[in-house]
């Protein structure tokens, strides 16, 4: 508890101090000196140059959300408004297998990197130099990077035909190394995108001959599995199979039963990681919502209840629009209206509610919000996933406690990606703290409006300075580009069961 001192920076006096460790939470008062918490306790005799009275409020560790495609949104928007809104102080890009590096082709990068990147101005041939453009943007919260596997091979094998094949032994080689530079150089691991086509041909042997270097730099494996519906075993299995053989900690991505043929079958999947975590480390992220949202792609729209377009080149009067609606309008069938509205992107409507529930109840699993800045009309889980858990299913429907849902979002996020310095509010932690009010947080972006800030977030602070105030982002733009090695992680024989 306090020892005594003086001049603080901060005191947030009299929150309910909710501190990410799952427990209990208590009232007491939070000291900050410079970007670190120093104590806990009363401090009600101590002076500091600015004293906020968090009386009825919640004070907790920033979130983390561990399931982002931010990159190009940390430089092209450094405020990152949609995320600060919502509480969160620190994001995970380089998801899906889509990284801004290391890509060194010059042009609107193609394929599925558009979805992240629309410009060469937000890539670079080395981890160091796209860290070195984030840094230089000065965004207003933190960042940390995973290396994509699609980038990679689209980085040595090139573009079109040449995807659509597995990776001879020199080309797995070269993306081994480009890997290992990347982790040299700050990289928390490999990401994959195993359902999208600049992936889809790579065999399993392939990602774990490319992903073999993480046990050396403890880096983790993250994966948006080769399917997240009928063959949603099959892919976990994969998944399962690549970590152990790599001996290094799984990640299921936005983990999901895609399709009304598969709803209910979570009860299956979360099955399989429990038994998985008897022999390796495996956990998984969700977002809370029933509509998922990537580029247009016909397997999912026959697997979806509805699609909502939310970008596309070659008619973008049909943004916002159901794809029924267009497919109508044009007088065509489906398969060639989807053809003729490539490059494109959309919301599919596609999950089942207690499957979520399910999901997100379970051990290990993270919150994540897997958002796509550069959609012109975004799914509203990029303005609205950390409100709407802690509103509508910690508060309304009462699924779990609120501890347990801010244990989600940071000191669970922090233990799985190895951040040994953020994500609990403990005297030395950084000061990455979000105070709400647990009776009116919640979010406001819905399909039809997906950009509205959520309510109830009344301070974020961001390595010590305040970032969010009164409903607006302050002139202070204090996030770090992390490196693995600034996080201080080891995930050796760490424990990922809850």
């Amino acid at each position: 508890m306090s020892a005594s001192r003086k001049n603080y920076d901060w005191i947030i006096a009299g929150g309910t101090v909710v501190d990410g460790s799952g427990q209990p939470g208590y009232v007491a008062d939070v000291g900050v000196v410079g970007e670190h918490i120093v104590d806990i306790g009363d401090l009600s005799g101590e002076q500091a140059a600015r004293r906020i009275d968090a009386t009825g409020l919640v004070v907790a560790p920033g979130f983390i959300d561990v399931h982002t495609h931010d990159d190009a949104s940390l430089i092209i928007r450094p405020e990152m408004r949609a995320k600060l809104s919502q509480g969160v102080t620190m994001v995970i890009c380089g998801n899906c297998g889509i990284s801004g590096a290391p890509y060194s082709y010059v042009g609107d990068p193609p394929g599925l990197l558009r979805l992240v990147f629309k410009s060469d101005k937000f890539i670079a041939s080395s981890l160091q130099q796209y860290m070195a453009k984030v840094s230089a943007a000065e965004p207003a919260i933190n960042a940390a990077f995973l290396t994509g596997h699609a980038t990679l091979r689209m980085n040595v094998m090139g573009e079109g035909e040449q995807l659509e094949r597995a990776a001879t032994d020199s080309e797995i080689g070269q993306m081994r190394a480009q890997l290992i530079e990347c982790l040299e150089q700050g990289s928390l691991g490999l990401s994959t995108g195993l359902f999208y086509q600049p992936a889809r041909a790579a065999p399993t042997q392939e990602i774990i001959e490319i992903a073999a270097p993480l046990k050396d730099f403890n880096g983790v494996y993250t994966t948006h599995m080769r399917d997240e519906a009928d063959q949603v075993v099959e892919s976990l299995n994969e998944a399962f199979e690549i970590g152990r053989a790599i001996d290094a900690p799984v990640i299921v991505s936005h983990h999901k039963c895609q399709g009304p043929q598969n709803f209910g079958r979570s009860v299956e999947t979360l099955a399989m990681f429990e038994e998985a975590r008897k022999q390796q480390q495996v956990s998984l992220d969700v977002y809370p919502y029933t509509a998922s949202s990537t580029v247009l792609n016909e397997a999912m729209v026959h697997n979806s209840i509805s699609t909502l377009i939310t970008w596309c080149e070659p008619h973008p009067e049909y943004c916002a629009r159901e794809l029924t609606e267009i497919v109508r309008e044009m007088g065509c069938s489906l398969t060639e209206a989807i053809e003729r509205l490539q490059p494109a992107g959309a919301v599919y409507f596609s999950m089942d509610e207690d499957d979520v529930r399910r999901i997100m109840c379970a051990p290990g699993c993270m919150i994540g919000s897997d958002g796509l800045p550069e959609d012109e009309h975004p799914h509203p889980r990029l303005w609205g996933t950390f409100p709407r858990v802690l509103g509508k299913y910690v508060r309304e429907l009462k699924i779990m406690s609120l501890e347990e849902g801010v244990h989600r979002m940071t000191g669970l996020s922090a233990r799985q990606f190895g951040i040994k310095n953020r994500g609990l509010i403990e005297a030395g932690k950084f000061a990455d703290l979000t105070i709400f009010d647990p009776r009116t947080i919640v979010d406001s972006a819905t399909f039809e409006q997906p950009t509205t800030p959520a309510t109830g977030i009344a301070y974020v602070i961001v390595n010590g300075k305040m970032a969010w105030e009164n409903g607006a982002n302050t002139n202070n733009r204090a996030g770090k580009v992390l490196r693995r090695q600034d996080l201080n992680n080891d995930l050796n024989n760490q424990s990922f069961a809850e």
